[in-house]
């Protein structure tokens, strides 16, 4: 059906077999999930009349606050905010950390440097002052670095936290442009654990690529705040744009007072039309995400069968939906990316080139075909053209197509590494 060299389909049947226990687990996870989901629709009471319309100030819209309910005892929360005027993943993380800390109040960050997007909003960059960062806000940053092998370092945090008061200790869950592991959610329980000790502190975890991959939520084990996109995981592909914050229902509130304004917070807001997408995204988010993580055990599988470094190994424990591949090579880079774009549903014939992409040190290359514009849980993959010249895959809508899409990458980069010895 597809043109593949035939040692790219023997590698491929040999890459499946070898990932088929860690399939098994991952439908484990998956069934629990969606089945928790499920239920969390069932005892919302979610009917035809949630996917009404509203607009102007949007009070009294059922589906608006249903939605918040039922996302909130899908992730073990007390509260949640599910809303379609998220703008990204950044804005969300952004309404939230603006809607609980104060001037003086300290944000320690336990995985060391966020990415780079949220750079701004602390105010880590300098020629960014004065455009209303929580640093020009009174807010001060700081930070504790992973260890050595790129995990949390509980007993500098522990250090930390005796030294002087600190309001939020803050968990970037996934690893962004880095090779280190992916933070799970017993990793997180330890964390709260040691902040529970300081009066007044609370942790929030930036959940992105995270949600589902695992049978329990940070908000599960005691994290007071979480916030995500709907067009990573919680989305399912459906939602269009969006994003959520759950965890304590004070907290939450002052995130709704951000969000909005204060007196009106969570009451007002027209849906438009978009909670029909809303609710079908949440609910099929779980079963997407077991694809996704499946579409990764197998380009781990199969890129360690051709020789190529990856993170996560295939039977690894896994705590968000991104694979990396060190690719060792600025060419087989470019090869990966322009492969795995031939194997979209959506812009197959484009061609991926490297640019200058603001914000980034060095050329970024990106592959994505999605039916959504950005969404990560569809499959995509980028990278910044620099040592080690590895490749971060994400998402994947169902493991089959995803599963051609990195055939398409590998048989790629094996033209490009022949074209290059010959």
């Amino acid at each position: 059906m597809f043109d593949f060299d035939s040692r790219i389909v023997e590698l491929s049947k040999k890459a499946t077999e070898i990932a088929k226990a860690q399939f098994e687990n991952i439908d484990s996870i998956t069934e629990y999930n969606q089945q928790k989901m499920l239920k969390a629709f069932i005892n919302g009471g979610v009917s035809e009349s949630c996917f009404t319309e509203s607009t102007g100030y949007g009070y009294g819209d059922r589906g608006r606050e249903i939605i918040d309910r039922v996302f909130a005892e899908a992730v073990g929360a007390e509260d949640s905010l599910v809303r379609h005027n998220f703008t990204c993943g950044t804005h969300t993380l952004a309404v939230a950390l603006f809607g609980v800390l104060r001037p003086g109040d300290v944000m320690l960050s336990v995985t060391g440097k966020p990415y780079d997007t949220i750079h701004p909003v602390i105010g880590l960059s300098e020629s960014e002052e004065n455009m209303g960062s929580l640093k020009d806000f009174g807010v001060i940053y700081d930070q504790v670095d992973l260890d050595a092998d790129g995990r949390i370092d509980y007993d500098a945090i522990e250090k930390r936290l005796n030294e002087s008061s600190v309001r939020m200790v803050y968990i970037q869950r996934s690893r962004g442009y880095s090779l280190r592991p992916t933070v799970s959610v017993s990793e997180i329980k330890k964390v709260v654990d040691i902040a529970k000790k300081h009066k007044g502190t609370m942790v929030m975890v930036d959940n992105c690529y995270g949600e589902w991959t695992e049978k329990l939520e940070p908000t599960d084990i005691g994290v007071d705040l979480m916030a995500g996109s709907l067009i990573k995981n919680p989305g399912g592909g459906i939602a269009k744009t969006g994003g959520y914050i759950a965890g304590k229902h004070e907290l939450v509130e002052q995130c709704a007072y951000r969000m909005t304004t204060p007196g009106l917070g969570r009451e007002v807001g027209a849906t438009l039309g978009h909670s029909r997408e809303l609710f079908m995204g949440v609910f099929n988010g779980p079963h997407v995400v077991g694809e996704a993580l499946k579409t990764a055990v197998f380009t781990a599988s199969l890129f360690e069968l051709m020789g190529y470094g990856v993170t996560p190994g295939v039977n690894e424990s896994r705590h968000d939906i991104i694979q990396a591949v060190k690719l060792q090579d600025e060419n087989k880079l470019i090869a990966f990316c322009q492969g795995l774009q031939k194997g979209a549903p959506v812009d197959a014939f484009v061609t991926p080139e490297p640019w200058d992409m603001p914000g980034y040190d060095s050329k970024v290359i990106m592959a994505a075909g999605a039916f959504t514009l950005g969404s990560s849980i569809e499959l995509s993959a980028d990278a910044p053209l620099r040592e080690p010249f590895a490749v971060w895959l994400q998402g994947g809508l169902n493991f089959h197509s995803g599963k051609v899409a990195v055939m398409y990458a590998a048989n790629e980069v094996l033209k490009r590494t022949e074209k290059e010895e010959n």
